[in-house]
């Protein structure tokens, strides 16, 4: 087994961290990241900006230079951010851009259509949302339109996984991570997204798994093995999400 771990965070307070809906997260540095995941074969990955973090870049570019090029950054960024700021966080290793609209701390979701197709036509990037699949019905005509999308953490409810699915259907892809923070059957989320497209589902551990009800477990990573075949679960667990990021 190999794993490409698509969606975890590094929480430096060397950096400015900031309190978000009355939330401070735990210190959890690259050496903590390394411990925790060392009997799981990680090969690459991609560290991702969270609430708590705003625009700040120092943390991230910090954890790409100890990490190395195996890791990519998915970065929180203003609609003011100049072209040439972005090439420089692209020749840094930041990969994407995160539209955080479940907890707030990125640009507004106003800006996305414009910001995303900016973003991907200068470097290629992808946007990534932290929503709410209910709520994507406000926004899918803009999300089937735009060039490269992923939706965290399964689309965190069963109300929002028919919605979901369309959009898998267009090529947006989901990422496989936050099992102990959604609000869906897990099982039957991934079994209907690898059946629309097995190319969408990618898994992350979703590290420190900050606010989540239950933590990031090996567990998470055996449900996959049961539910799909050795070749369906490498490319959920890796293939998918290293074509993703370093296409």
């Amino acid at each position: 087994m190999r794993i490409f771990d698509a969606h975890f965070h590094i929480i430096n307070y060397d950096f400015p961290v900031v309190e978000n809906q009355g939330y401070m997260p735990p210190n959890y540095i690259v050496n903590n990241y390394e411990k925790e995941v060392a009997n799981l074969n990680v090969r690459g990955g991609a560290i991702v900006s969270g609430s708590f973090q705003g625009f700040d870049q120092g943390y991230l570019l910090d954890a790409l230079k100890q990490m190395g090029p195996s890791f990519c950054g998915v970065t929180q960024l203003p609609i003011t951010v100049t072209d040439e700021e972005i090439l420089s966080l692209h020749e840094k290793g930041v990969k994407a851009l995160r539209f955080n609209i479940k907890r707030g701390g990125s640009e507004d979701l106003s800006k996305l259509d414009t910001f995303a197709r900016r973003v991907f036509d200068l470097v290629g990037w992808h946007s990534e949302l932290y929503i709410d699949s209910k709520h994507l019905p406000d926004i899918m005509t803009i999300l089937e339109n735009l060039p490269a999308v992923s939706i965290d953490h399964l689309g965190i409810s069963e109300k929002g996984l028919p919605y979901l699915l369309k959009l898998v259907e267009k090529g947006v892809h989901v990422k496989a991570t936050g099992f102990g923070r959604v609000e869906l059957n897990v099982e039957n989320a991934l079994r209907s997204i690898y059946s629309v497209n097995p190319d969408a589902l990618m898994f992350g551990t979703d590290l420190p798994s900050t606010r989540a009800k239950r933590p990031f477990d090996y567990n998470d990573i055996l449900l996959i093995q049961q539910i799909f075949d050795e070749q369906e679960a490498d490319k959920i667990l890796y293939t998918n999400a290293l074509n993703w990021y370093f296409k």
